[in-house]
């Protein structure tokens, strides 16, 4: 019989796409309070020409990577999008009854094999969690890197990401895995 395996914690990761500084110290002070003091983060993204939040958001949107110092379990993913989506309400610009966003906050959590990011949209390569909130495998650690899947976002592949993600994977105490010996 198999036994239950427990997963490994993982570390935090949040992508946020915002559209000042101001916005983004606003949310970044809101999530520190609630998850702990950031461990990591990347500088200024390029824009990478994405549109899909330009009409909410604005012109000129930057994004960064941060990765918070305490570690989380994989189970908590969707409390954390839950809290996430609530911090870019509370900055929001209300019009009516819509609300313009000032920052997107996307949780997720990177373990030494791989990066799963929480969103609530549904995709054909998105796994349903619960409560509105699917979970999609965005990298995966194979042969000393990390390499992208078809649907990864390419501001996931950028150097400043990759460098910032192996960083995250160092801060964890990982056991070396044994050499092969010719004949095994």
């Amino acid at each position: 019989m198999v036994r239950k395996q427990e997963p490994s914690q993982g570390r935090l990761l949040v992508y946020i796409v915002h559209s000042s500084l101001d916005a983004l110290a606003d949310a970044l002070s809101a999530l520190e309070k609630r998850f702990g003091l950031v461990q990591f983060e990347t500088l200024e993204l390029p824009d990478n020409k994405d549109e899909f939040y330009r009409e909410e958001m604005g012109e000129n949107l930057q994004r960064r990577f941060f990765s918070f110092e305490r570690t989380i379990g994989r189970d908590a993913m969707t409390n954390v999008k839950s809290v996430c989506h609530k911090i870019e309400s509370q900055f929001a610009d209300r019009v009516d009854d819509y609300c313009f966003r000032t920052v997107n906050i996307d949780p997720g959590i990177l373990t030494p094999s791989n990066i799963v990011m929480a969103s609530h949209r549904e995709y054909n390569h998105r796994v349903y969690l619960e409560d509105g909130v699917y979970a999609e495998l965005a990298l995966v650690w194979s042969k000393g890197r990390y390499v992208r899947l078809p649907w990864t976002n390419p501001d996931f592949c950028h150097g400043e990401a990759i460098e910032f993600f192996q960083r995250v994977r160092g801060s964890f105490d990982l056991v070396a895995e044994p050499a092969l010996v010719a004949g095994d």
